[in-house]
């Protein structure tokens, strides 16, 4: 089973360093949402890209990967749908451990419907 050619999560998809994180938390534009903190600014490479953070207070570690998973699941099936050259960065709050893929894709869909 291969996964179509627009729904890949390469690894140019992706922020990887410190310093694009650290970026985005200075100067990207910030939307909240019931579960999360969306950062998000234009980037000079031209392809969307996508940060997570989610830290211990969110819960252990396999909640902390389930949340990551579910958010990535959300950007890997509508990344076709956001703003081309966007900087991403989800930020989960206390309040997504428990939460859905349908709760994610509702909840970040409205958030980046409008950057």
């Amino acid at each position: 089973m291969s996964v179509a050619g627009t729904e890949k999560f390469p690894k140019s998809a992706r922020l990887r360093k410190r310093p694009q994180f650290l970026r985005l938390s200075r100067s990207g534009k910030k939307n909240h949402t019931p579960n999360f903190v969306v950062l998000y600014e234009k980037n000079d490479c031209g392809e969307t890209r996508l940060g997570i953070t989610v830290s211990g207070k969110v819960g252990n570690a396999v909640i902390r990967n389930r949340i990551k998973r579910l958010v990535r699941e959300f950007f890997r099936r509508r990344r076709h749908e956001l703003a081309p050259g966007l900087d991403i960065l989800i930020i989960a709050k206390k309040t997504a451990s428990g939460i859905s893929l349908a709760s994610v894709e509702n909840e970040l869909g409205k958030s980046l419907g409008k950057p």
